[in-house]
């Protein structure tokens, strides 16, 4: 249990562990940071981390979608289905603000407007993970993190109606937008690998990695049959030992409570339980990367994105909440108001906003696929090497939760 303290009295105590170990603070940030800060391998990390984000950001803006402001701090964020330690919260003005984990419910809301064909953003994420329980370094997290959040409106108009009674329809439009959404999602990733090769050769060279362009699609694999087959450890290293290539693709993961789940609602009112989905009916995918030396040999294969087609119904997205146990009860809402608001937490505002209709009586909140990308993630997993060993290697300010027992920047 951490005993909570000033900046000053954590520095200080930092700097007197480091002086009875024979250490000292400055050779400490010289060895963490400036030998770092001042050396070849950071400048070509962040010359090929500049053509990676800047050829995402006209990939996606060529592809007609619209940059939109970061949310740092709000009522709501994504809570996840994996263990962190915590939700960090801010108070301001005597109401608590959680940071973000991820921008997903910003992003759909963003996506109301039917102008809309998407939105992207560089986003913060603010995830505190747990420290390894062994205390080995395993190299692929940060607690501070940058991460391309990116959410396209689907073309359908899918309703309730036909959502409970046209079960063999739906599949068929549901399999046609995932495509398109791995379609999208691999055309950006192309884009890249071309552009780091045609201005950063130098600096992949310099790091001991090689770049090859992917052949499109990428190789697939359902979640359940990796498991079956590898086990739920390390599947996606092991699945990488099966593809040629850096990109392979892992789809079906029952995960989070927005990623879509079909058939979920059925005409009776009744839902079907989790447990009970395969891969095939979860609409959702991992991408996976592995570095590939000068040599020709490849690295293990780490995960970067992840993102699904969303539920979009009012129905099923708070069923969904209410299942993966985010929400208690069900709002109630009453003459434009909720009545037991302050069961639902975060939520009631976004639930409200999700029930809304048109003049019409459609819908309004909108059918997406999207996903998010891990950017010092994607560069550690495509530069891992003689070099890159972590993925605090690839960042100026690295927070990696098994490197440090205190961070000083």
């Amino acid at each position: 249990m951490y005993q909570e303290q000033s900046i000053g009295e954590g520095l200080a105590n930092f700097q007197a562990a480091l002086e009875q170990s024979g250490d000292s603070l400055e050779a400490y940030i010289r060895r963490s940071y400036i030998d770092r800060w001042t050396g070849d391998d950071i400048y070509n990390i962040m010359a090929i981390r500049t053509t990676f984000v800047n050829t995402m950001h006209n990939y996606l803006t060529d592809y007609g979608l619209l940059n939109m402001e970061r949310v740092s701090i709000s009522p709501l964020t994504d809570p996840l289905a994996h263990d962190i330690e915590h939700s960090p919260f801010i108070n301001y003005k005597g109401f608590p603000y959680m940071t973000t984990h991820s921008m997903i419910y910003s992003k759909l809301m963003a996506c109301f407007n039917k102008r809309m064909k998407g939105v992207f953003v560089d986003s913060p994420n603010i995830r505190l993970e747990l420290e390894s329980p062994d205390g080995s370094q395993r190299g692929k997290y940060l607690i501070d993190f940058s991460q391309m959040d990116i959410e396209v409106r689907r073309g359908n108009k899918i309703s309730l109606d036909d959502y409970l009674n046209k079960p063999d329809e739906i599949k068929k439009l549901l399999e046609e937008d995932q495509e398109q959404a791995l379609s999208f999602f691999e055309g950006m990733i192309a884009a890249v690998v071309s552009a780091l090769k045609e201005k950063n050769e130098r600096n992949l060279a310099a790091l001991g990695v090689r770049l090859e362009l992917p052949k499109l699609p990428f190789p697939r694999f359902l979640k359940d049959e990796a498991v079956k087959k590898y086990g739920g450890a390390a599947y996606e290293r092991d699945l990488g030992k099966e593809v040629e290539g850096h990109f392979f693709w892992v789809t079906g993961l029952m995960r989070e409570n927005y990623d879509l789940i079909y058939p979920y609602l059925l005409k009776d009112g009744s839902r079907r339980p989790l447990k009970e989905f395969t891969s095939q009916e979860v609409y959702n995918y991992d991408l996976c990367i592995q570095s590939c030396s000068i040599d020709g040999e490849y690295g293990d294969a780490y995960e970067v994105l992840s993102g699904g087609l969303r539920e979009w119904l009012y129905e099923p997205i708070v069923e969904r909440l209410l299942d993966n146990k985010i929400i208690k009860v069900k709002p109630v809402f009453s003459e434009g108001n909720i009545t037991n608001i302050e069961e639902l937490e975060g939520f009631g505002p976004f639930l409200m906003a999700a029930s809304q209709k048109a003049a019409d009586g459609s819908r309004l909140f909108p059918s997406t696929f999207g996903g998010g990308l891990g950017i010092e993630r994607s560069l550690f997993a495509l530069l891992r090497g003689k070099k890159v060993k972590k993925v605090d290697d690839v960042a100026f300010f690295g927070k990696n939760p098994d490197s440090h027992p205190i961070y000083i920047f």
